[in-house]
């Protein structure tokens, strides 16, 4: 790294103690923008990254409510409105008993780049709370959403900040959180995306991310003259991201022979097709069950146990020709990323936020891999809030094939701009510099043109 990097580092550690997630997504970026900074000046003269590493607000707030036995419960919620240069906050809501502010920064600090790459006016944010909703009745879980919202309302708006789903926040709490927001500010506007169809949602946006993150693999293999017809696939995770990146795998002839949750991992040699598929969309969806009742099911799976498993997941050491990380940060590590390279893997196409450690990362491109980080190859999400955003500004609703048409587009256009940037910094095919350096360049001139502040 350059010492124009170390001493960018240095600052943004000394002010961040105890943060690594940030910190990691924030060296991952200053490292992949270095040739950018060192040739522009003008950005280094006003201080544009260090601008762009400081939140422009962080709100914190006690979030108290009642349990079904009548027992007063006590969280902490969080907003932090990262940037808005090119448009109002946009980014999910988190509820897990992981989420502290370190989280969220690194999850908004990535939301900055992801939503300057999907072509749309979106500024980035990111929230959530110490919720844990698993265990939970419907009832505690609304009582919840409302508690949270009745302080959160306060602090977004269609122009202002429109939060969405994420870890822990589906279709029932964004009804929830909708249904506090508008008896609160007695308006019945676009506020949160991911709504219900009914009620001013998108057909495809539970389906965008991992929709979008097949997208861009196959322009990925694309730039090697292949498609994902008959590769093996592993795909982790069991959630949203998870279960549509194996219904666009399957639909694109691809086999996927993987899933799993944070107990472990099913590995199907037969693969998983529609039926399968269909079976854990029921069982995480509507029954909330553990993927091991998948191997139950159908004997051509097996599963294997992970949970207390620190040094390696023995999933990415399964044999495959790419492989689709959808469940969490830094599920990934240096181990990980060696065996899926020995295992034979030529792609790794990132569903989740930061789900490989920098050394992992570094290996992947030792290796040269054809690599997605998530900023661009889970960018489809946000996508279709954007898209959302639109329609409900219109007062219409799009056509199924109207909005996956946009998508496909957009995640395109994500690809073409990585690949370019890559190329005119002299690493063609590093899609993490690729783009690192396109998102950034866009919000850096937004920010060069709007003056200091």
């Amino acid at each position: 790294m350059s010492a124009l990097v170390d001493d960018l580092l240095a600052d943004v550690e000394a002010k961040n103690p105890h943060q690594p997630e940030f910190l990691q997504a924030v060296e991952e970026v200053a490292t992949a923008i270095a040739p950018v900074l060192e040739k522009n000046e003008r950005y280094r003269q006003e201080k544009i990254f260090q601008r762009i590493v400081e939140p422009e607000r962080v709100i914190s707030f006690r979030v108290c409510w009642m349990d079904d036995r009548g027992d007063i419960q006590v969280n902490r919620g969080y907003r932090v409105q990262m940037n808005s240069a090119i448009g109002p906050y946009k980014g999910g809501l988190r509820f897990h008993p992981s989420v502290n502010l370190g989280i969220l920064k690194f999850l908004a600090f990535e939301q900055v780049f992801k939503n300057a790459l999907t072509t749309l006016p979106l500024g980035a944010g990111k929230g959530g709370a110490d919720f844990d909703p698993k265990g939970k009745s419907d009832y505690e879980v609304m009582r919840f959403c409302q508690a949270f919202m009745s302080e959160l309302f306060r602090h977004i708006g269609p122009e202002r900040d429109v939060p969405a789903g994420d870890i822990g926040v589906g279709g029932r709490e964004i009804g929830y959180l909708f249904g506090t927001y508008r008896r609160l500010d007695n308006h019945f506007e676009g506020v949160l995306t991911g709504k219900g169809l009914n009620w001013g949602g998108s057909l495809i946006r539970p389906e965008a991310t991992g929709y979008g993150n097949v997208y861009f693999a196959a322009e990925m293999l694309n730039t090697r003259n292949t498609t994902l017809e008959g590769k093996t696939c592993l795909v982790s995770g069991s959630g949203n991201v998870a279960q549509y990146t194996i219904e666009k795998l399957i639909e694109l002839g691809a086999k996927v022979v993987s899933c799993s949750d944070s107990n472990g991992y099913v590995y199907d040699e037969a693969g998983i097709d529609r039926t399968k598929l269909s079976f854990i969309m029921d069982l995480k969806n509507k029954r909330r069950g553990r993927i091991k009742e998948f191997a139950d099911q159908f004997s051509s799976a097996e599963y294997v146990a992970t949970n207390g498993t620190t040094d390696h997941n023995p999933l990415w050491k399964q044999k495959a020709d790419c492989a689709f990380p959808s469940a969490t940060q830094n599920e990934i590590n240096a181990t990980d990323a060696a065996n899926l390279v020995d295992s034979g893997v030529t792609l790794v196409s990132e569903g989740a936020n930061m789900p490989v450690t920098a050394e992992g990362a570094h290996h992947f491109l030792e290796a040269k891999l054809l690599y997605g980080p998530g900023k661009a190859a889970n960018a489809g999400g946000v996508a279709v809030s954007g898209l959302e955003m639109a329609q409900n500004s219109q007062r219409l609703g799009w056509r199924r094939e109207d909005v996956d048409g946009h998508l496909h587009r957009i995640m395109k256009s994500i690809h073409t701009v990585s690949r370019d940037a890559s190329e005119t910094y002299g690493q063609p095919g590093n899609y993490v510099l690729g783009a690192n350096v396109a998102g950034f360049t866009k919000v850096a001139d937004a920010m060069l043109e709007q003056g200091i502040g």
